[in-house]
């Protein structure tokens, strides 16, 4: 089977995992391909997320590289038998991979965090403020990626009709729920429809006024936890498409910027008061 051409970010993930505990044992990747009874390249391609690899080498790896983690290994071996492709494949070749990445990382992640300093989080957006938010961003946009992305945009809140819901919890800067990307009607229904999701039972906003100091640096951001926290991963926000942070030392500063932003956040029932009288407003 020939190598992949495009692995998804998750694909990408697995493999960088392997090349960490692969370097961690001390191995180059001849001495893992040796073991294999393969060549380098074959190596190479399982770490950049070109080659497959089943749960049963994962965990034949992880042996030869002396790995005592149980639980990564688990991890690892379970995202190894991933295999159903999921709704955001329908979308391959029409929008960049990073846009079927981040829908990829909402599905398979266990709970969900989010900053959003400008905007709407995506995941919330009505379909007239995703529409205008995309246009003003990119306005000579073809219509037909325009409409993709809007779809796209809004079926990411299938993970919100499963049985088992994805807990997510959004911290949004009063800056974003007054921007106007669009009409003020379009802008009322945006509002309406936040208070509307804060009702959903695993979903949390939270608004961050102004009035709230902010020390240091903040900018939108997305944190996916996992089954394990170190595979944790952090997507930060971008019109165009989207990055991905993994690293141990990330991961813990993003974890402490989000407990710093819920600290000075308003509470739910206030959040959504908030929302409803900037609606009123308009």
């Amino acid at each position: 089977m020939p190598p992949r051409s495009y692995p998804t970010a998750r694909q990408r993930r697995l493999g960088a995992e392997l090349r960490k505990l692969r370097e961690r044992a001390g191995l180059s990747g001849s001495q893992a391909a040796a073991y294999l009874g393969g060549e380098r390249a074959q190596i190479s391609h399982i770490e950049s997320g070109r080659y497959g690899v089943s749960d049963e080498r994962v965990r034949r790896l992880a042996a030869h590289y002396s790995a005592t983690d149980k639980h990564l290994i688990d991890a690892l071996a379970s995202m190894a038998e991933e295999r159903p492709k999921g709704w955001w494949d329908e979308y391959r070749g029409i929008l960049s991979p990073g846009f079927l990445d981040l829908a990829e990382l909402e599905y398979k992640a266990t709970y969900l965090r989010a900053i959003q300093m400008l905007t709407v989080p995506g995941i919330f957006q009505t379909e007239s403020y995703a529409r205008d938010l995309i246009r003003s961003g990119i306005s000579d946009l073809p219509a037909a990626e325009l409409n993709a992305r809007v779809e796209h945009r809004t079926r990411r809140r299938d993970i919100f009709d499963r049985p088992a819901p994805t807990p997510f919890e959004a911290f949004i800067h009063e800056a974003a729920l007054r921007m106007q990307y669009c009409d003020a009607a379009a802008m009322q229904e945006q509002l309406a429809f936040l208070c509307t999701v804060s009702s959903w039972p695993s979903v949390t906003i939270r608004v961050i006024p102004f009035s709230a100091r902010i020390t240091g640096s903040v900018h939108s951001m997305l944190y996916a936890g996992a089954a394990i926290a170190a595979l944790d991963t952090v997507q930060l926000d971008s019109a165009f498409d989207a990055g991905f942070l993994d690293a141990e030392a990330q991961l813990a500063r993003y974890r402490a910027l989000l407990d710093s932003i819920e600290s000075i956040s308003l509470s739910t029932e206030e959040s959504t008061e908030f929302i409803q009288n900037i609606a009123q407003e308009m």
